[in-house]
């Protein structure tokens, strides 16, 4: 493969970004904390206490930094971060092992009033999460007292025998004064809390202090040196939505879904080729932009968090076509992957 970057349009609706795996600046960086610090600082080890392990699930409303908290508590960029709302569409899975506990943290989409059927694809996963938990941490936003548990959460837990806690975050962002106004209202409220902040790992340590004691005694259940349970073609798919969520505005990032076609690991670069679906013509033309200028840039910043997680060199085409209305029929969502609930309009029943 050439040095340099090929781009080619291809004829019908497909636009082609071969993008060669030269170095780029690492996206990922440096974890806020260290993991392996949580152990020591809570006093965890193999020698004390039985061995713990068992899933968590972050729960919450959408924007109050669910993602950011797994990837802080894994030290890993597994689940895709942005401002804009929405961001989860599908679970995500991420492992903390020590000597003492394995935690399988899920970071599921925010919790919310189905309008459409991707909107119900969504809180279906986020409360298939809940139900195979141990231990629940509903993830608030500091910021917004909106975000504290109400009705909806206990719907969602109601009949199911697991441990639950507030986890307040953002606290980075208020006073003193407000944070422990709000912890009040959630101890009222008969729920554990743990005042936290994602971004700078305050109060990471006693959330996981609070987490491993209520996890089931049992052997961990994934080898110690895995961080995820996806395979990596997921998160192939999740980057390069994430780089169109911070590249393109208004409603062209609400209207994109990414998909792997062909993932070929033993090749040396990793060969992946994948398909960025919009739902019209004018949408594509803005993710290919004047030139191709759009999508290479695209193609380069998601390549590059791809060679992050896997510290291997990868080779990334992309190619972009029309699905109409995709997020809104049940049938192409089904086609991309996504789980539906049962019931004709994917809510849940109510009493």
């Amino acid at each position: 493969m050439s040095a340099g970057t090929e781009c080619s349009i291809l004829s019908g609706d497909q636009h082609r970004l071969d993008v060669p795996s030269t170095s780029l600046l690492s996206y990922l960086g440096t974890p806020s904390y260290e993991c392996g610090h949580l152990s020591e600082a809570n006093g965890y080890s193999a020698h004390s206490e039985a061995y713990r392990c068992g899933n968590v699930v972050l729960a919450g409303r959408p924007n109050v930094g669910k993602s950011t908290l797994l990837n802080a508590l894994v030290g890993e960029h597994l689940s895709i971060v942005s401002p804009k709302a929405q961001t989860t569409r599908e679970r995500v899975s991420g492992i903390l092992t020590s000597d003492a506990y394995q935690v399988l943290f899920v970071d599921g989409p925010g919790l919310i009033e189905p309008s459409y059927a991707l909107q119900a694809s969504m809180r279906w996963s986020a409360l298939k999460a809940i139900e195979d938990a141990d231990v629940v941490a509903y993830v608030s936003d500091a910021t917004r007292p909106d975000t504290l548990p109400d009705a909806d959460l206990a719907d969602a837990t109601e009949g199911r025998s697991l441990s639950f806690m507030v986890a307040i975050n953002k606290i980075d962002l208020v006073d003193e004064g407000t944070e422990a106004e709000l912890a009040r209202q959630v101890q009222a409220c008969g729920y554990e809390v743990v005042s936290i902040s994602a971004l700078t790992g305050a109060g990471l340590d006693q959330l996981l202090g609070r987490i491993v004691p209520l996890l089931p005694e049992s052997p961990p259940l994934f080898p110690p040196e895995n961080s995820a349970t996806q395979p990596v073609r997921f998160f192939a798919e999740e980057f390069v939505r994430e780089t169109c969520l911070d590249l393109f505005r208004e409603e062209v990032p609400y209207s994109i879904v990414c998909r792997v076609e062909e993932f070929r690991e033993e090749q040396d670069p990793v060969y992946i080729r994948a398909i960025i679906y919009v739902e019209r013509e004018s949408q594509k033309g803005i993710v290919i932009g004047r030139g191709g200028s759009a999508i290479k840039t695209v193609g380069e910043i998601s390549r590059a968090k791809i060679e992050s997680l896997i510290a291997r060199r990868a080779y990334l085409e992309l190619r972009v076509k029309v699905m109409p209305s995709w997020p809104r029929k049940r049938g192409r969502l089904r086609q991309l992957g996504f789980g539906l609930p049962p019931n004709a309009h994917g809510g849940q029943r109510r009493r």
